[in-house]
């Protein structure tokens, strides 16, 4: 598992549970039973929200790629 802190970008990220999310985040990366899962949450906060769209199959070895690229996406602190 991998986490990063981001500043989501004009429109926040969308989560599956509880629609968009926006300001400071923290992202976590996980490749679970095959399959890649992004998450996001406040920075701070305890609940974990599945990021929309961003579950695929995936190896456990294209982890690191996988979430840098996912912050380089995400990560928008100047808008």
């Amino acid at each position: 598992m991998l986490t990063a802190d981001i500043v989501a970008g004009p429109g926040g990220v969308m989560t599956d549970e509880v629609g968009v999310v926006t300001g400071d985040l923290t992202l976590r990366s996980d490749v679970v039973d095959g399959s890649y899962v992004l998450k996001v949450r406040y920075k701070d906060a305890e609940e974990w929200y599945t990021v929309t769209g961003a579950t695929t199959r995936a190896r456990r070895d294209a982890l690191d790629a996988l979430h840098t690229l996912a912050v380089a996406l995400l990560n928008r602190p100047d808008g």
